[in-house]
């Protein structure tokens, strides 16, 4: 395995705050207008339209992984990089509008998606997520800002050298390389979160909208609560989906969170007695497999599951722990994890090798880079600390060491007194968390609900990371932004929900 690989494996995994769902979506212009008989949206994207004082254009938003294509309105909104010096470098917005089905039944609160990250753009990614917005499309706007720094805002992106690796000097010297290369176009200080906020309200001022409701995933948790600390009055709702609390320091709690959600996802697998008699304890062989690459890594021939041509590469402890805490997101994908290790642990290591590397290849250019490191750098540096009770996790402290180098020399903005208070308030609050989620547990949403007068947790079973579209959430979700009452949602629909057997074989689970 290439070192450039290893890399972008590392970078996800610190990250630590990264939205599972990495498949990457284009903005491009519509081709021709709307034939007569298309649905609604089809007619409203189907020529140019003005919200509040922007122009927009047709154009679709498609997703690398679905044959369809969204229709919408884009355009952009020049900002200053530095709003302390108005005058300086300008910042364009890459912004789009996903129209309501029917104009007649239009609310005048529009619903902002946040992305996650931080890094990911939101144009970009909310095709994924579209299908859990359809019931809250039919009544309202639905806006997208690619956050500064990300996706067509002015992107912060560098490419990783291939001869990187993953020890703190090389990882300080890439953040080193990427500084220097990013800063030609940006002053790295003013892409934080904070900046982010002034930018979403900017644009809410632009299309008009006294009020807004802000839907976030993930790192857009952090976004949308410092939105509604910073401009209460103009936030009407917001719905925090893997919330990561204001309170929070990242840097050195991913290793604990992954083990804790390791151990739960697992237990699907020992207290069923055939996976435990064909695979064992899947913990056990884990750790067995870790030292084995930690001691030596490995060569395989494996098939490459793009272009199903043989090749061969170097499969390391640090690449299988990524996969692992990638694939934990994930639990419908994680129920494979047992049978993988085990096949690693008996010599047969192609089908790891194979998805790591289809894993590397999906993640390639859905991270900004640049971006993120600003985020972090500046809002959670002093969480970029060795843990000593992480030493013996699937993660262990080369990461938060890692990240720490990285920010080291990396330009850092500032952040307000208050950034790491909790959110408190009467703001009606939906929060949403997987009970398996490896990154943000069920206990950052029972952390943020109790500094809130109106809020409501849902854990949903058996989920992991990013679960809006999971059963009934996004007719809940639907319900609270109608009626903001979220103490009123009856979530006995979300017992439906229930666990993914763990996979004994390739052809799936034992039946």
């Amino acid at each position: 395995m290439s070192r450039k690989t290893q890399t972008i494996l590392a970078l996800a995994v610190i990250a630590g705050i990264v939205g599972y769902r990495l498949v990457r979506s284009t903005d491009t212009p519509a081709s021709a207008p709307a034939a007569a008989g298309t649905s609604d949206v089809a007619a409203v994207a189907s020529k140019p339209q003005t919200l509040g004082s922007l122009n927009f254009q047709p154009c679709s938003l498609s997703s690398a992984g679905s044959r369809d294509s969204l229709e919408a309105q884009c355009t952009t909104l020049e900002v200053p990089e530095d709003r302390a010096n108005p005058q300086g470098r300008k910042i364009s917005l890459n912004i789009a509008w996903v129209a309501p089905e029917k104009e007649s039944d239009l609310q005048p609160d529009p619903v902002f998606f946040l992305a996650g990250g931080p890094g990911q753009a939101a144009v970009a990614t909310y095709p994924q997520v579209d299908a859990a917005f359809s019931e809250v499309r039919k009544h309202r706007n639905v806006i997208l800002v690619d956050q500064r720094g990300t996706g067509k805002s002015n992107l912060l992106a560098c490419d990783t050298p291939d001869d990187a690796d993953f020890t703190t000097a090389s990882m300080q010297a890439a953040a080193q390389n990427c500084a220097t290369q990013l800063s030609q176009k940006a002053d790295l200080r003013f892409y934080t979160t904070t900046e982010a906020v002034a930018d979403l309200d900017a644009v809410r001022q632009a299309i008009g909208a006294s009020q807004i409701n802000l839907v976030g995933v993930s790192y857009g948790t952090r976004v949308a609560q410092q939105y509604a600390m910073r401009h209460p009055q103009a936030t009407r709702s917001i719905v925090l989906d893997s919330v990561v609390p204001n309170s929070l320091q990242l840097g050195n709690i991913f290793a604990r969170n992954l083990d804790d959600a390791l151990a739960l996802q697992f237990a699907q697998c020992t207290k069923t007695a055939s996976c435990k008699d064909k695979l064992g304890d899947p913990r056990a062989e884990l750790d067995t497999l870790l030292a084995k690459l930690r001691a030596q890594p490995v060569t395989v021939q494996y098939r490459d599951a793009s272009t199903g041509e043989q090749q061969q590469g170097e499969l390391r402890a640090e690449t299988v722990a990524g996969l692992v805490r990638m694939y934990a997101y994930m639990p419908a994908a994680g129920a494979l994890l047992p049978k993988l290790i085990h096949e690693a642990n008996g010599g047969r290591y192609d089908n790891l090798m194979a998805l790591t590397q289809m894993l590397q290849g999906e993640m390639k250019d859905a991270m900004a880079m640049g971006m993120q490191l600003s985020v972090v750098c500046s809002e959670d540096k002093e969480g970029m600390v060795a843990n000593g009770a992480d030493a013996d996790t699937v993660l262990g402290n080369q990461m938060a060491e890692a990240m720490g180098a990285m920010c080291a020399s990396w330009p850092k903005g500032t952040a307000p007194a208050d950034f790491h208070k909790p959110l408190a308030g009467k703001v009606p609050t939906l929060v949403l968390e997987g009970e398996f989620d490896p990154v943000t547990p069920p206990r950052y949403g029972e952390e943020v609900v109790k500094h809130l007068d109106n809020a409501r947790l849902f854990v949903l079973r058996g989920q992991g990371h990013n679960v809006i579209g999971a059963g009934c959430m996004p007719k809940l979700f639907a319900q609270f932004i109608e009626k903001t009452d979220p103490k009123a949602l009856d979530g006995a629909c979300l017992e439906k929900l229930n666990y993914v057997p763990p996979f004994t074989s390739f052809n799936g689970w034992e039946p």
